[in-house]
């Protein structure tokens, strides 16, 4: 049985047909086409390994082979957790010639988040890593079984004394005919991605290969990727950003190389940009600063590259001027969500788009609203909420009917829960997060404004504004600062602000100092655990 999701309206589809937006081909298209092209080409750098786009299709052939001779069939779902090693993808198109969805969950989330994934999706099969500590013996694979009773194949990356090793399923297959693989209909789901959410588990988006795949070749077209390409994959290759936007899977639909990158420190990056000649890279502004400081601080020399992707979240206009100027690259700015819509900035627009804004939609069948507190259209240049709907964003996340119905209007327009100002060529500024404002006695704050204010301020590294508590107001805000002089002092940076010309209510109530800010899995800041940071200080 297919796997259920709420389908775009016929009209809708038919129109997306009609102008060959959907093609009806899977996303395992992405991989025969490089193989058909160029068997022999690079397609992964992987530590020492180096694998070619024929041995890529041949393992994950073999692999899906395996799995099938163990039963699992077209419509199971799976559930997988792998860090950034070659294997992400092997799987990935293993189960998509076999028509099985994957939630490929983040190598850096827990318990809470993989037992809610098997929760809600009743996987048939488990693929992970032995270097996951929840993988280290079969506790939790137990647990997981005693509530997700579907849960019959279980493969693990590293040795272990309980499941199979996930190499030796296709290194000890001979294979299958290719007509014996059947992926789902291009019209149906191919795999699951995760919402971006940061205070609860983030919810299910099932992806059709159509919708999904025309994101790929779109992308891949903007940034004119070419079999030249080579992309450092420095960010988790399980999220949306680094997997289509361009990311790895456009990569491989351009016939280019994708190198795995198993963390975002400079050293790293900076030591596989020039061993294996990377040009291409995409990385969030939190790794953007650091990479900054990790040059301004002498530590290292910066290395060349053709085009810098930055996306996650807004990029401040002094950070990018300064990473054009350091890295001598060519910048893009990217603003995306897993449910759909993905904006860029051209690579041959003007400085002041490039710097100053996040891109446009990159569809002409990209509907935005951009709507007020009332819901009524804003005007060129006004804040309001973000609305979209379009060939490739969804109509409903997976069996959240309560939450659709808020989530989406009633023409099918998601809400995205980001605060943007569109200019009147069509250009999007991210101001903030709706959920992320501060109301103060009545009064909203931005925090993505304030921490751009102080961002300017030549010591601050890294800033997170978060909502506090307070008896009074209600709410009244607190400002984490990462700071490279040990001596700055809250007045000095209200001194700052207030030289901005900013009203009196949106200066910080509270400083915090750290020696860095907490991360999530993608590098984003934690605000999650800042906020408990703050909870925790004002109860003692």
């Amino acid at each position: 049985m297919p796997i259920e999701f709420t389908p775009w309206p016929e009209a809708f589809a038919h129109r997306y047909r009609d102008k060959g937006y959907w093609r009806g081909e899977p996303l395992t298209e992405i991989l025969q086409r490089a193989f058909r092209r160029s068997p022999d080409a690079l397609a992964l750098i992987c530590g020492d390994r180096h694998i070619t786009y024929a041995e890529l299709g041949a393992n994950s052939s073999r692999l899906a082979s395996s799995l099938m001779r163990r039963g699992i069939c077209s419509g199971d779902t799976a559930l997988v957790q792998l860090p950034n090693i070659a294997e992400f993808y092997i799987v990935f198109f293993a189960l998509l010639k076999m028509g099985v969805g994957p939630v490929n969950a983040l190598f850096n989330h827990d318990r809470l988040e993989m037992t809610a994934y098997a929760g809600q999706i009743q996987p048939t099969l488990l693929i992970a890593s032995a270097e996951h500590h929840l993988f280290a013996d079969d506790d939790y694979v137990k647990r997981l079984q005693s509530f997700a009773p579907t849960l019959r194949v279980v493969a693990i990356h590293g040795r272990t004394e309980y499941a199979e090793e996930l190499e030796s399923l296709w290194e000890g297959d001979s294979g299958c005919a290719a007509d014996e693989l059947r992926p789902s209909a291009p019209d149906q789901v191919a795999f699951f991605q995760l919402s971006g959410g940061s205070t609860d588990v983030p919810k299910l988006i099932p992806r059709t290969h159509d919708d999904y795949y025309y994101s790929v070749r779109r992308s891949a077209e903007i940034c004119r990727l070419t079999p030249e390409t080579r992309y450092l994959c420095a960010l988790p290759a399980a999220h949306n950003f680094p997997l289509s936007s361009p990311g790895a899977l456009g990569i491989f639909h351009a016939g280019g190389t994708v190198i795995m990158a198993q963390n975002a420190s400079a050293d790293h990056c900076f030591d596989l940009i020039r061993r294996h000649k990377a040009n291409f890279a995409a990385i969030v502004p939190t790794i953007a600063s650091l990479w900054l400081d990790a040059v301004a601080g002498d530590s290292f020399e910066a290395p060349n590259l053709d085009v810098m992707q930055v996306g996650g979240a807004r990029l401040s206009e002094t950070v990018a001027r300064r990473l054009v100027a350091v890295f001598g690259c060519r910048l893009q700015q990217v603003f995306g969500m897993a449910e759909g819509l993905v904006n860029y900035t051209g690579l041959d627009d003007d400085s002041d788009r490039i710097f100053t804004t996040q891109g446009r939609p990159m569809s002409s069948d990209d509907e935005l609203k951009v709507v007020d507190a009332n819901g009524e259209e804003a005007s060129p240049g006004d804040v309001g909420e973000l609305l979209t709907r379009g060939p490739y964003t969804i109509r409903g996340y997976y069996r959240c009917p309560d939450y659709n119905a808020r989530a989406f209007d009633n023409d099918g327009f998601y809400r995205t829960g980001d605060l943007v100002e569109m200019t009147v060529d069509g250009y999007l500024r991210v101001v903030g997060r709706k959920k992320d404002q501060i109301n103060r006695g009545g009064e909203k704050i931005s925090a993505e404004e304030i921490e751009n204010l102080l961002l300017q301020h030549d010591a601050v590294l890294h800033a997170a504004l978060i909502s506090m508590p307070d008896s009074l107001m209600g709410e009244k805000s607190c400002a984490y600062i990462v700071t490279s002089d040990s001596a700055l002092r809250p007045i000095a940076l209200r001194r700052h602000l207030r030289s901005q010309g900013i009203a009196e209510f949106k200066l910080p109530d509270r400083f915090e100092f750290l020696d860095q800010m907490p991360l999530t899995a993608l590098g984003k800041v934690d605000k999650r655990t800042l906020r408990s940071d703050i909870q925790a200080k004002l109860n003692v």
